[in-house]
This record gives C-alpha cells, structure tokens and sequence, in this order.
C-alpha cells in the first residue's frame, strides 16, 4: 500500500500539472520514471478526487471533479499501457523447447515407412500406394525472469515485481472508477504483441483452415512436427505465464477481472494455436497421414490436463469443449485412415512383376507401415475399438480376401486389424503373382514375399504380440509351401533325366540301344540344367540366409541323383565317341554352378567344363 502524504496542493492542481497540456519540461515526462515520492503523490491525489466525487453538492464542483477525475484516467491509462510497453520483451522461446518433446523422431516414423537398411535393395523399386528441464530457461535481457514448474506447466515471471506493483495500483484505481473495459483494452493491445512475436519463434504461422488443408503433405509434415513442440510452449509456457501475470495484476479488484483479462488477450491466439489441429483432424484421410495424426493426438492428449487447469474459468469452457472435440476428430481420423490403408492396399493397382520375382516394394511399405503401427499400440488400442469391416461373410467371394475371425478369438480389434492388412496383402500379391509366365518364378516371388513379412514379424517383439504364434506358423508354413513348390515345378523335370527307369534295353545296359537312351538322358539334363542355370541366376532371393537354404536343398536332390546316375552310367558314354558332348560336367561343376542361383545377376559366361 502506497504511503499516505499531507497534499502540500490541491489533489486538482497534482493531476492537472500532469496533464496533456502541462508545462513543456513535463510534456514528454512519464510520472511512473519519476521518484517514488512523486509517483505516490500522484496516486494519492487521485484517490483525494474519487472521495471528493461522492461529496461534491454543486453542480459546478461535481463537473470540476468529473473532468479532473477523466484527466487522471487519461494519464493512468498512458502510464498503464508505458509501463507494460517497457517491460513486454520477446520470450526466449527457443530456450523452452525440448528438442526430444515430440513423441516421435522422424528416423522411427516417416522413414521407416519406406525405407528399410536390412534390404538389399531398398532402393530399387518405388511404389505409389495412396496411402522438463532441470535449468531455468532464459527470457529476455533484463535477468528478472525465473519459472516455477507446477506438474508439466512451467510459469515464468514475464514481468518484473516492482512493475507489477505499480500495474496493480494503477488497475485498482482506473476499475475502482468504472475504467475496465479500457485497462482490459490497454492491457491485451499491448500483451497481444507478445504471443505474435512468440508464435513467430515457434513457427505458428496465421493460417486458416482452408490454407493448412491446401498445403503440401510433405510441407504439412514439417508444421505438424513444429506445431507439436510450439503447441507444448505455448500452453504449458506462454499461456500459463499470462494467467499468472493477469492474477498477478487484477486478482482480487472485482470479480473474475483477472480472468476476463486473460481472456481478452489470449483469445486470438488460442484460435490461431487451434486452428492447425483442428484442420488437420477433419483433412482428407491418406496412409501416409497416419503417423503424424497420431503424434498430433497423443501430444494433445498430454497437453489437455493442462488445458484444463490453465482455462479452468466458466468463460473458458469453449475452449476445452473444442479441444476435446478436436481431440475426438482426431481419433475418429485415425480410424478412418487405417481403414483407407487396408483398402490401399486391396487396390493397389501395378501389375508390372518385379524383375526376379524379388520383394515387391508393396510388401516392404505395407510390413514397415504394419511395424510402425506396432510401436503406436498404447494410442490405437484405446482408439481402435472394432473389427476390420471385411470378413469371412465373404468367404464365397474369389475376388476378396477373407479372414475367419474365430480361428482369432482373444485378439484385441488392433491385433485383427493389423492381421486383415496382412491377409489383404497376401492376396494382393497372389494376384500380382499370376503375372509371372514362369510358374517357378510365381512361387519364387510369393516365397520370398511371404518369408519377409514373417521376418518383420519375428523382429519385432510387439507385432510378433499381436499378430500371435498362430497366425505366424501359418504364414511360415504358406512361403515352405511356396519353396517346394518351387522346386517341384523347376527340378522334377530336370531330375526325371536322370531315372534309371528304362534303360535295360534287350535285357543289358551296354546294348546300342541301351547307350543311346543314355546319352540321349546326359543330353537332356545338360540343356535343361543350362536353361535353369541361365535363367534363374537372374532371379534374386534378397534375404542371404534364405538363399543358402534353397541352394543347400537344391544341392541334396540335386547332386546324390547326378552323382548315382553318372556313377552306374558313366562308364558306357566313356568308352564311346566323344563322351565330352553327353558327360559335360563334373559332379564339383555342378555344386559350383548352383551357387550363381538366385543373386539377380545374369551369367554372361557358359558353364565351366569339366576337363578331359
């Protein structure tokens, strides 16, 4: 409380001295620059003509007291709005963002969608698939700012306590007069610059919901990840500091002054601040949205206890109802775009094979997107909350994938969801696989498809989860299916040449007609292990431990059969003309060759020979 002066002049001559119209040495003098005597001067000649309002009997006086009275809040109001002006500084935002505050980096996101460093050639085919602290930050250069951390909420005092004092001695007597909607006005015309300085810092640009819905998705993704940490700064900072400082100021003078005040000011820019989110909970739903939706949801979900205790007020209460809906449309988008994911996929047009039968860039998205998926399995489990909408009602449809939700009973509505995308993928790429003219090829590709989703799978402890033992043996059991298959279709015939079914003709393998069934089976073999060996060191199985136990079966049919064979019937080709046309290669040759299989590199060269 200000001191209490014997007025050596008149209150009206105190207040008319510093009038707009005062004398030249106090024209462009600020009363609150002066000394602590004459400020307190001022303040108590103020509070003299207010008790004299209620006294003044003549109509004279009592319009004397008005104008002197309308002349003090005209220079109160100039020494509110000078003080607050010298003492609103830029907030030091950068030092209150928390590099690691954002619930995902973009290497564990975005990236990992489309890229993955254990495949050999992750960058050989696209596809398009619609689809706090512990040190007290910095503000400003004055060296009066601090914080107090209340939960997540850090307050800062954003202006010094002496300013504040003689804020509030000014506020009391201009609201005590019936000047409020001016303080209010002088008060958040001033503070307001604070949060436009800020939001430029923090990269919270005026944009309307049409201009963020128009933007680029790879632009969008950027302001999403900035948006997250200003979002985090500005409520738990920005906001909760000018709450403060409102209490700090009018607390206590009428009712809820303080309150409508922070409301006056921060208004603009809680609609600016929300106005982000709330586009991109109603934005057209894609795959690729998916991730940063959720980074979008889960960080407003952290930041609504704060919400609620920084806009607690009744005059509030629309923006925590407009939070919480925001915060509902984002679930609700998040629903709706991994059911838009699971029919991508089911649409996913090429129909071009992959060279090789290799991974088919489809396989890679929808693996890394489905693991991804995993890592949000805290979110989607509250947020996932039915079956996927296709299903064994289907079961008599060829064209559309089917799922038997009994055989899956117990799994969350997550865990079936994440399954259909895989079944739906898997039927997916059995239609691509009848592109293939090649048979052997067709079970290559599903082989080696199969065999990388069931390796995602396995390496990854909360898909593997989810997605249960059951379910992976099937699919373990569906690419061992693919790989015999696969040799059935390449190696019976090759493995046929060398029966012995046949070839005791007139009773003796050494009889003319004998030899040349003999020779006519070396012949045979020859062309059809070149033509095997020619075409299939072009085809690639990428994953090397995959390929090294193809090539070990193979070898164990393989070799014991040409080895049985050349060992009975060697000799009668080797006693005959030119038994280097019919025994062509060695059993070590044939070992040698079948190592060039499957590594996606056409053999320029013939087979070695062997020598004679």
């Amino acid at each position: 409380m200000e001191p209490s002066y014997q007025l050596s002049q008149a209150p009206e001559e105190i207040i008319l001295r510093w009038d707009s119209a005062a004398p030249e040495e106090l024209k462009d003098k600020m009363i609150f620059d002066s000394d602590r005597e004459e400020i307190d001067r001022y303040l108590q000649a103020v509070d003299e003509i207010q008790r004299s309002m209620s006294s003044a009997s003549i109509s004279d006086d009592q319009n004397k007291v008005d104008s002197t009275m309308q002349i003090a809040m005209a220079r109160l109001e100039d020494e509110f709005r000078y003080i607050l002006s010298i003492h609103t500084t830029p907030i030091e935002v950068e030092s209150l963002t928390d590099p690691s505050s954002s619930s995902r980096s973009m290497s564990t996101t975005e990236s990992c969608v489309f890229e993955d460093e254990n495949d050999e050639e992750a960058d050989s085919h696209e596809v398009q698939l619609d689809l706090s602290s512990s040190s007290s930050p910095r503000f400003g250069s004055s060296g009066r700012s601090s914080y107090r951390a209340m939960s997540s909420i850090r307050e800062i005092d954003l202006i010094p306590s002496d300013a504040i004092i003689d804020l509030r001695s000014i506020a009391e007597r201009m609201i005590t007069v019936g000047y409020l909607r001016e303080c209010i006005q002088v008060y958040g015309s001033v503070r307001k610059s604070t949060f436009d300085s800020s939001f430029r810092r923090l990269g919270i640009e005026k944009l309307s919901i049409g201009d963020i819905q128009r933007l680029d998705w790879n632009e969008l993704e950027m302001k999403i990840r900035r948006w997250i940490k200003a979002a985090k700064v500005s409520i738990r900072t920005l906001f909760a500091s000018e709450k403060k400082l409102c209490e700090q100021i009018f607390y206590g003078i009428g009712t809820a002054i303080d309150d409508a005040c922070f409301m006056e000011t921060v208004k603009g820019p809680v609609v600016q601040l929300f106005n982000f989110a709330e586009a991109i909970s109603i934005s057209r739903r894609s795959p690729e949205k998916l991730f940063k939706i959720l980074d979008l949801h889960d960080a407003l979900t952290d930041l609504i206890p704060d919400i609620d205790v920084i806009f607690d007020s009744k005059s509030a209460e629309y923006i925590r109802i407009q939070t919480a809906e925001i915060l509902s449309r984002l679930a609700e988008a998040v629903r709706g775009t991994l059911s838009e994911f699971e029919n991508a996929v089911m649409r996913d047009p090429s129909l071009q094979p992959v060279p090789g039968g290799t991974l088919h860039p489809l396989t890679r998205y929808v693996m890394n997107y489905v693991s991804l998926i995993s890592d949000y399995k805290v979110t989607l489990d509250e947020l996932i909350v039915s079956k996927p909408s296709t299903g064994s009602r289907y079961s008599a449809d060829p064209t559309t994938p089917d799922m038997d939700f009994a055989e899956l009973e117990g799994k969350t509505p997550l865990a079936l969801h994440l399954i259909w995308s895989i079944v739906v993928l898997q039927f997916n790429l059995e239609g691509k696989s009848r592109h293939y003219r090649d048979p052997s090829l067709a079970h290559l590709f599903i082989m080696n498809n199969v065999h990388y989703i069931v390796q995602k799978i396995k390496l990854s402890p909360e898909l593997r989860e989810m997605i249960g033992d059951v379910y992976l043996k099937r699919l373990t059991g569906k690419f061992r299916r693919a790989a015999t298959n696969y040799e059935r279709t390449t190696w019976v015939n090759v493995l046929y040449c060398l029966r012995n079914e046949g070839l005791n003709v007139g009773g003796s393998l050494s009889s003319g007609p004998a030899k040349s069934l003999i020779r006519e089976r070396f012949k045979t073999f020859n062309a059809m292990f070149e033509e095997v060996h020619r075409t299939q060191s072009a085809w690639l199985i990428p994953d090397s431990q995959l390929r090294e136990e193809l090539r070990i079966s193979i070898t164990e049919k393989l070799i014991p059969a040409y080895r049985s064979f050349l060992g009975l019937h060697g000799h009668h080709i080797e006693s005959g003309k030119h038994p280097e046309n019919y025994i062509k290669y060695s059993v070590e040759e044939l070992e040698n060759a079948i190592l060039d299989f499957f590594e996606g590199c056409s053999v320029t060269h013939n087979l070695r020979r062997r020598s004679h």
